[in-house]
């Protein structure tokens, strides 16, 4: 592992390419089980394991591949919100998944590059183009279309994915703030640290109203294991990005994250026989096609 981390920085695209892919398989297995304990382990305790096995795997990764925890206070306050901002996200996303088909929801979520352009426009003040603004409306139809058959059926609780693609936009916002002042593994383990400590005070203040979202429930053997799980591949997840971070440059593994929504498409199949219906599947087609177009006009805005 730790000949593996002090790899040369030299990029090597195929690797990179490879733990992208790693990570596509994995976050949406990590979802798929999220949804299956959904309706029996509350939104908080689940929050509450997936945080804190992140924190317990990357502590001594830390530790034994001797990275430091020496932050600066900006950084520290940045992490934390940062950390907000992914106990926001995950948990409006696993709230989502109790819901709504797995192929749907991450689809939904994807429109997070769309956003990201957004913000970069009018709150970072960067350069965007006519062609990439169409792409972004573009893109907003195919979520539409995505979302139109779950809204009939669940509601408003269609939009969360909408949700967590905003709040995801914001914590990339952060993150890319933080990005040069400190080792990925160092601030992923911080941030579980962090954010086991802002649940515990969400459980202190309000565990005893009996809420249902921080209740306390003991799991039940299938429901330990896949707990477990949850946070191992939400983990490893994660891991794998940064790593393939290290090894290519986003602008190639930018497009590798679409395969997601197809893998997610077949897991959620498999798992609960869910299938996107023909208007879904139209809205998911659009969307990827506009999102993959706006990553070939930032290579190409880049390269000029």
């Amino acid at each position: 592992m730790t000949d593996f981390i002090a790899a040369r920085k030299a990029d090597r695209p195929s690797l990179g390419i490879l733990l992208m892919l790693g990570f596509c398989v994995l976050a949406p297995m990590g979802d798929a089980l999220a949804k299956a304990v959904g309706d029996t382990i509350p939104l908080g305790q689940l929050l509450l394991v997936r945080f804190g096995i992140q924190a317990v795997l990357l502590i001594p990764l830390v530790v034994f591949t001797t990275r430091s925890f020496a932050m600066s206070p900006r950084v520290i306050k940045l992490i934390a919100l940062r950390t907000v901002f992914h106990i926001l996200g995950i948990g409006a996303m696993f709230t989502a998944l109790r819901f709504m088909p797995l192929a749907d929801t991450v689809a939904i979520a994807f429109v997070m590059p769309f956003i990201m352009l957004l913000l970069g426009k009018y709150v970072l003040g960067e350069e965007v183009g006519p062609r990439r603004l169409i792409a972004c409306t573009v893109g907003f139809v195919g979520t539409l279309l995505v979302i139109q058959p779950s809204f009939a059926e669940v509601g408003w609780l269609a939009l969360l994915p909408l949700f967590v693609a905003v709040v995801f936009s914001l914590f990339m916002l952060v993150t890319r703030q933080v990005a040069k002042d400190v080792d990925p593994i160092a601030m992923q383990a911080v941030s579980g640290m962090m954010a086991c400590a802002m649940l515990g005070v969400l459980y202190a203040a309000f565990g005893g109203l009996a809420w249902g979202a921080l209740t306390l429930v003991a799991p039940g053997p299938t429901d330990l294991w896949m707990l477990a799980l949850i946070g191992v591949l939400g983990t490893g997840a994660h891991l794998l990005m940064s790593w393939s971070l290290r090894f290519a440059p986003s602008a190639t593994l930018a497009p590798m994250q679409y395969l997601e929504i197809p893998v997610a498409t077949i897991i959620g199949y498999l798992a609960f026989r869910d299938w996107p219906n023909g208007l879904a599947q139209l809205g998911i087609a659009i969307t990827i096609g506009a999102g993959l177009y706006i990553i070939w006009r930032e290579q190409r805005t880049a390269r000029a």
